[in-house]
């Protein structure tokens, strides 16, 4: 974020090291809120007009009940649907990560402290791009795996995540595991364009350590990566909603089946009104801002740097 000089050198390793660590780190902490998520915006108006969860707190309760008679089984369920997330998650932050950085040392020009916001949008739509590849399949095949026990019936077997891929490449090929791909899309790189420029410019306005390498404190990366994370994810719960709804395959009684984006917006919109565009927006918000305050702290203080020994590179 600082140096009055383009980086002249950009490493891969480290950063891709650095980004995985900070995913698995994250997603670890978070993944219970994020469960309590999916499940919060795949819920409807049932036939008797009521909802199955009156808001979190009564999403996590009865998650945390129908996990199981012991405490470890209900904790266990707390984290459906993790261990795809966990695996996937480390090259989808280390794309993220790297691209978003990747773009912006591209993007810098000699003797620019702060990338400009349109160069730094731009950077961050890319990164968005990229990451898709690996988000789609992902998001996926993590939504049907937190949702299960939501839409189980009484003696239905839990598929697992093994399970559910083999069925989706049985049913639809490759191609079935990028279901929902143009919602994914929009959802993440409306994320990345207003996510990126805004941590950039938040991070510029923390104390710097003193140690010379012209990066924030630890508290100042965090916060700055708490803060866009929470505004970024508000803004695009819509987006969210809308893949979530449209990568549900085992839909529940009453639940709809949207064509695309524009016939999901307008269906949800005429038929739960505007608030059900932003179910699971407190939820998400308190997923997305200490995922990436975690997330962007650890990639910034180059663990991997440490273990290869070499000097951490400046950010732009």
């Amino acid at each position: 974020m600082s140096g009055d000089k383009k980086p002249q050198n950009f490493s891969y390793v480290p950063k891709i090291m650095n980004g995985g660590l900070a995913g698995i780190i994250g997603v670890s902490c978070v993944f219970p809120i994020d469960l309590v998520k999916t499940r919060l915006q795949n819920q409807t108006v049932g036939a008797d007009g009521k909802l199955q969860y009156t808001g979190i707190a009564d999403c996590a309760k009865q998650t945390w009940r129908a996990g199981g008679a012991s405490s470890f089984a209900k904790f266990k369920g707390m984290y459906s649907g993790s261990g795809v997330n966990i695996l996937l998650i480390t090259p989808e932050k280390a794309i993220k990560l790297v691209a978003n950085d990747f773009f912006r040392h591209k993007l810098a020009k000699e003797g620019e402290k702060q990338l400009s916001v349109g160069r730094g949008m731009l950077a961050g739509g890319l990164a968005g791009m990229f990451q898709i590849s690996v988000t789609t399949p992902m998001e996926l095949l993590k939504i049907q795996m937190q949702d299960q026990g939501r839409t189980l019936q009484p003696g239905q077997k839990k598929l697992s995540a093994t399970e559910l891929t083999m069925k989706l490449v049985k049913e639809n090929g490759i191609a079935g595991l990028y279901k929902g791909l143009s919602s994914t899309l929009a959802r993440d790189v409306t994320f990345s364009v207003i996510y990126f420029p805004l941590f950039a410019y938040l991070d510029s306005l923390a104390p710097r350590k003193s140690d010379g390498s012209g990066d924030a404190v630890f508290y100042g990366s965090f916060l700055a990566g708490l803060t866009s994370g929470a505004a970024s994810s508000f803004c695009v719960t819509p987006l969210d909603v809308i893949k979530t709804r449209m990568q549900t395959i085992n839909k529940g009684a009453n639940e709809v089946v949207y064509k695309n984006i524009p016939d999901a917006f307008v269906t949800i919109l005429k038929n739960e009104g505007p608030k059900a565009l932003f179910k699971g927006a407190a939820c998400r918000m308190m997923v997305m801002a200490p995922l990436f305050g975690i997330a962007q702290t650890v990639y910034y203080i180059g663990v991997a740097e440490k273990i290869l020994g070499i000097q951490k590179a400046a950010h732009v």
